[in-house]
């Protein structure tokens, strides 16, 4: 069940970042600047922020095998129309279809790991899973600028977008929820959306995702034009390197799987606790990227740049850990889409902020706020956490 959904999530990240990879085409040959860009990215973070609740819901309401497939194959649909744009105005439209349909899968992933796993092995499945999140990042340098070298850019949206329907066959064929998953499925959350918005650990989570994901959004939307305009690459330099900070992030995001329940054996400390530590460790690692900019070469920005893809996977997992640590399975698709707008919320301004901004102060000054962010967010997540305590099930 974990590789049908990791290989889900590789997918849908995949089709996400293909738009970022071919930034420094699709510039030049449909003709719009880094603003207009912008407005692309955040079309797909607008309609990805308020659909992750919903999507959540509807995996709540309707079960996980048939909410997942139903908008696997509306990403796909979305993601195929890509190909037809004529300017950034149409690039926009797909992109705000993909995003509200792609919202899904992380809902989706933390929602098939709760069924099928306890709390002492949900972080090490999480970590599994999420890993498709970066190896479909990882994946989209090397593929999109071989099917865009090869047959063009339309082509290279069409054919990632094929890859959804395939994935949305072989899921709902395939994925089984566990018998009392099943019976739960479409029952009334013991919280409703104002109850997990007016929860204390809600807020916990909530406020270190929205200071979390800017970074993950400038990793997927905005290193390749980075690359590109400051380090002067190439698409065929971009294939070669554009790809290792999501590498670095697959080690992050596994790594943060597994030390929190070694945490637990080694130190006895209670989970939530190594939970913090994880995401504490992953935050401070985070002041690397900051440094980017400044650094002398392109292997060495290349390098900072993998610290914190392992960085932030570290603290992605730990977080998306905490959402079925701290919520009941009747809530936990309702209550992780609502953290993900927080974080979404957080990444839709920092990059309509780099839209802004960036031809003006550089790359410099934004990646060191996103390692304050991190930082900063550490610190809340400590503080959020005291007193709270594991959920006990949904008996």
């Amino acid at each position: 069940m974990v590789a049908l959904v990791c290989l889900g999530t590789i997918i849908n990240y995949l089709s996400r970042n293909a738009l970022g990879v071919m930034a420094p085409t699709l510039l030049q040959v449909l003709h719009f600047g880094a603003k207009e860009y912008s407005y692309v990215v955040g079309a797909f973070q607008l309609a990805y922020t308020a659909m992750q609740p919903v999507c959540g819901w509807v995996l709540d309401k309707m079960g996980l095998r048939a909410g997942y497939a139903l908008f696997a194959v509306l990403w796909s649909i979305a993601g195929l129309s890509h190909a037809l744009a004529g300017g950034w105005g149409g690039l926009a439209v797909a992109r705000a279809g993909l995003g509200a349909a792609e919202s899904v899968a992380i809902p989706g992933g933390m929602k098939a790991v709760a069924e099928h796993f306890g709390v002492q092995d949900r972080s090490k499945a999480v970590g599994w899973f999420n890993a498709g999140t970066s190896l479909g990042a990882m994946l989209a340098p090397p593929l999109c600028i071989f099917l865009m070298t090869a047959y063009g850019w339309r082509a290279a949206f069409a054919a990632v977008g094929l890859l959804g329907l395939v994935w949305a066959a072989l899921w709902f064929a395939l994925y089984r929820s566990p018998p009392g998953a099943r019976a739960a499925s479409g029952l009334k959350s013991r919280l409703g959306w104002r109850g997990v918005l007016t929860a204390r650990r809600f807020w916990a989570i909530a406020v270190p995702r929205f200071l979390a994901e800017p970074a993950w959004q400038t990793f997927n939307f905005w290193i390749p034009l980075y690359l590109a305009h400051e380090r002067h690459l190439d698409l065929a330099g971009l294939a070669a390197v554009a790809w290792a900070p999501f590498l670095a992030a697959d080690l992050g995001g596994l790594t943060g799987g597994y030390l929190s329940p070694a945490l637990v054996k080694r130190l006895k400390l209670g989970v939530l606790s190594t939970r913090w530590l994880s995401a504490a460790l992953g935050a401070f690692l985070m002041i690397a990227p900051g440094f980017a900019a400044l650094a002398g070469s392109t292997t060495a920005a290349v390098a900072l740049l993998c610290i914190g893809g392992f960085a932030h996977q570290l603290i992605s997992v730990t977080l998306n850990t905490l959402s079925a640590d701290l919520f009941g399975s009747r809530e936990l698709g309702l209550a992780n889409g609502m953290l993900g707008s927080a974080g979404w919320i957080g990444g839709l301004g920092f990059s309509l902020l780099i839209g802004q901004v960036v031809t003006t102060t550089g790359y410099g000054p934004l990646f060191a706020a996103i390692s304050i962010f991190d930082l900063v967010g550490a610190i809340w997540l400590g503080f959020g956490l005291r007193g709270l305590r594991l959920h006990e099930g949904d008996a």
